[in-house]
């Protein structure tokens, strides 16, 4: 039994001695091998590799993936003509030599993004200062980024270089601070209210104009209707003349006994109406005293 537990201890201690003297760098890493503190090499190609035990050999790693960095700083910068601005952005960058990465900067990525974020808001500053608001959002934003860019890259591969490379800087946004534009969402307000008025007003005027144009299209239109309508009422007028004229023309004697019953009818319309007359000598009454028809002179 002794000799079997010496044997399970011995492979127990193999088995330890051989999982801390192997290790794995997976694709998107750096394995950084130290020997007694001091960095003894570098692997960059994935894989099963193999080290001394600790402490004489130790290995770490890191990121070799683009990573991205955030803009955190809230602070605002002044531009050329003094104006308080504040601005977005965020940078791609990578880790291309860790050996200079961890000598200069630190041995994480967190390091680096801080020292990172420094030197580009440092650099955003700088240029900033030498342009307008009006630049910030025009087409020179592209200038802007390309020059933050160049600043970065100069910054980091100085005398001493951070071993990494800045891919991409980027302004996600420009706004002004939260005093200036309420200032200047007032002055918007006020402008678009005066723009409103402005076209009410206009609108109210075209609308009176249109108005005045109706009202004598229709006075126009019902003085031509009015017009014509009393054309035709003389022209049917005059043709009922005729008519009664050539009916008449025919029977004056009955012509004048119809004409005395249109005058008896229209003297005697309403029950209150009183006729003062003589009846003897008024030819008026000439028919209902049966006498016919008035003698011919």
């Amino acid at each position: 039994m002794n000799r079997i537990g010496l044997i399970l201890s011995s492979l127990l201690v193999l088995l330890a001695l051989a999982s801390s003297m192997l290790f794995v760098v997976d694709q998107r890493q750096f394995g950084v091998v130290y020997a007694l503190g001091q960095i003894k090499e570098v692997i960059t190609e994935p894989g099963l590799n193999v080290k001394l035990p600790p402490p004489f050999q130790n290995v770490s790693y890191i990121d070799k993936r683009l990573l991205t960095l955030d803009s955190t700083d809230t602070e605002p910068m002044l531009t050329a003509e003094k104006q308080r601005v504040v601005i977005d952005w965020y940078v791609r960058w990578r880790i291309s030599e860790p050996t200079e990465y961890i000598r200069n900067v630190g041995l994480s990525e967190a390091a680096g993004a801080s020292q990172l974020n420094r030197v580009v808001r440092n650099a955003f500053q700088e240029e900033i200062n030498k342009r307008t608001v009006k630049e910030l959002l025009s087409l020179k934003r592209e200038a802007l980024m390309s020059d933050v860019k160049d600043e970065v890259l100069k910054a980091v591969r100085g005398e001493k270089p951070w071993g990494i490379d800045v891919v991409d800087v980027r302004i996600t946004r420009v706004d002004y601070v939260a005093e200036i534009t309420d200032s200047v969402y007032r002055r918007m307000q006020a402008e678009r209210a005066r723009v409103a008025n402005e076209l009410r007003s206009t609108g109210a005027a075209e609308g009176e104009k249109i108005r005045a144009d109706a009202d004598r299209q229709r006075e126009v239109t019902v003085a031509n209707a009015y017009r014509d309508a009393q054309k035709v009422k003389g022209q049917g007028d005059a043709q009922a003349a005729a008519t009664y004229a050539e009916a008449f023309g025919r029977d004056p004697q009955f012509a004048h006994f119809y004409r005395s019953l249109e005058a008896y009818k229209a003297s005697f319309a309403n029950k209150s109406d009183v006729m003062v007359l003589d009846p003897n000598g008024s030819d008026f009454f000439r028919v209902f005293r049966g006498q016919g028809a008035a003698p011919k002179k």
